[in-house]
């Protein structure tokens, strides 16, 4: 039996492949931000921003992993534009 006031002490735990693809794509954000910034690129400082913070809104480690992989892959195409 679920209490109804329980869910507000004790929030559910992440699966732990989305916590590790979390932190990983967010790595993946970071030095892209930083490149981004230090290009003055700001297609590649926004998508950094995005690899960052998408994984807080995500729950399944699939659609973690596509997003990831999809923003990613633009990343890769415009680093050196």
């Amino acid at each position: 039996m679920v209490l109804p006031w329980t869910s507000c002490y004790f929030p559910r735990v992440p699966d732990p492949k989305t916590l590790f693809l979390g932190f990983f794509f967010g790595v993946v954000g970071l030095v892209a931000f930083r490149h981004g910034k230090r290009e003055s690129n700001m297609v590649c400082l926004l998508l950094g921003i995005a690899l960052m913070v998408y994984p807080y809104f995500v729950s399944s480690p699939l659609a973690t992993l596509a997003i990831g992989v999809g923003l990613t892959a633009v990343i890769w195409n415009i680093w050196d534009r």
